[in-house]
């Protein structure tokens, strides 16, 4: 009898339990519907000028204005040259695609905000307060110079792909130039029938000579954008060649035979490295399994037949 009472005390408990929880979410689900026609009646009666702010998209209201902040941000915390110093990095990285001088301050900032609080706050959860700060500060400087990081390997990789279509961009040059074609001609031939960084700063240039800039200052602008010392060779012997009258086909065949002669000796000199790259992999990775798989048996063997004694 008292375990039938016992029951059914604790079954009505439960009941009540669940009667209480299904009322307070009832509760707060016609609280948050209530909530919500409340906000649409209040932006219909809204003023006009409110409704049209609203009406904008997110990146208007808040992106837009918050990367404002962070970009005066990094104004105020960096030296005054920066801006010269990312226009010319952003130059030699081929000016990616909706990155500008502002945009990478607000990176700057953003990541040394993300950073640092992250870095700070993930130790602390564990109650280490050195690691905490340590990580705080890494975090944080990793943030703030990391978009220099991207620039400085957007602007190697492109570096390094315009010296390796040089060589063949020059002997289409010669070419080109030999059949009878102009050097703007030529030139715009070359941008026409080839891709990547190269044949962009082509076309820029032949951009700039349509607008009324002289070939020589348009070369030289082009040097200015670039980093690549044979590229920059190139234009100085174009520029010369063109200042003191000197047949220009004879300069680029010069040129064709300087790079592929260039390009020989890189691929040499890589060769070359590969036994002093490929060394410390062999002695750390490939020489202690070589080692186990060899050995291994034989050690397993002696280890029994010295432990049948």
């Amino acid at each position: 009898m008292h375990t039938w009472v016992l029951y059914a005390g604790l079954l009505a408990v439960f009941v009540g339990i669940v009667g209480v929880v299904s009322t307070m979410f009832v509760g707060a689900e016609r609280a948050g519907v209530a909530r919500s026609l409340a906000a649409v009646e209040a932006i219909k009666v809204a003023p006009d000028s409110m409704r049209q702010e609203l009406e904008k998209p997110f990146n208007e209201r808040v992106t837009g204005p918050f990367l404002q902040r962070l970009t005066a941000w990094g104004r105020r915390f960096t030296p005054d040259d920066q801006a010269a110093r990312l226009r010319r990095k952003l130059d030699l990285a081929g000016n990616p695609e909706r990155w500008d001088t502002d945009r990478v301050l607000a990176f700057k900032m953003l990541g040394l905000l993300i950073g640092g609080v992250t870095g700070f706050l993930v130790p602390l959860l564990f109650g280490n307060v050195l690691w905490a700060l340590a990580f705080g500060v890494g975090l944080g400087a990793l943030g703030l110079f990391g978009p220099n990081l991207f620039l400085y390997q957007k602007a190697y990789d492109r570096s390094a792909r315009i010296t390796r279509e040089l060589p063949d961009a020059l002997d289409l040059l010669v070419i080109s130039v030999e059949s009878g074609l102009g050097f703007d001609a030529a030139l715009s031939q070359v941008a026409r029938n080839t891709e990547g960084p190269l044949a962009e700063e082509f076309f820029r240039v032949l951009q700039e000579m349509q607008l009324g800039t002289g070939r020589s200052d348009a070369m030289r602008a082009l040097a200015d954008r670039t980093d690549v010392t044979d590229l920059r060779g190139f234009i100085t012997s174009m520029v010369q060649a063109d200042a003191f009258g000197i047949p220009i086909a004879n300069v680029l065949r010069i040129q064709a035979r300087e790079m592929r002669i260039r390009r020989s000796q890189r691929a040499e000199e890589s060769a070359q490295k590969v036994p002093v790259k490929i060394l410390f992999p062999l002695i750390f990775c490939i020489m202690p399994t070589l080692f186990i798989v060899i050995m291994g048996p034989a050690a397993i063997q002696m280890i029994q037949s010295f432990s049948s004694f």
